[in-house]
């Protein structure tokens, strides 16, 4: 007797894998825009770090995974040129 998994489960695995590297394009490209604003120290790093794990899974949204992978190098740079202008560690509006 052989145990095999169920036909279903084939198929769901990568469907899941795509929908999940889609939301991760999303949250790249919302996080990388508010990084902008607020807290891009920390939230440049993460749409950096999503845009690229959705990019690697194969995402759908490639426009928004780039989109959030240059928001998010954008954020950095606000933020080194701004801490450069001010000669402070941290900068605000």
């Amino acid at each position: 007797m052989q145990l095999t998994a169920p036909a279903g489960n084939a198929t769901t695995a990568p469907t899941r894998t795509r929908r999940d590297a889609d939301g991760m394009a999303v949250a790249s490209f919302i996080l990388g825009l508010l990084g902008l604003l607020v807290l891009n120290v920390f939230l440049g790093p993460i749409a950096i770090a999503l845009a690229a794990v959705s990019l690697w899974r194969g995402t759908r949204r490639r426009g928004r995974a780039f989109l959030g992978l240059t928001l998010g190098v954008a954020d950095l740079v606000v933020l080194a040129v701004v801490m450069q202008m001010s000669n402070t560690v941290s900068w605000s509006l």
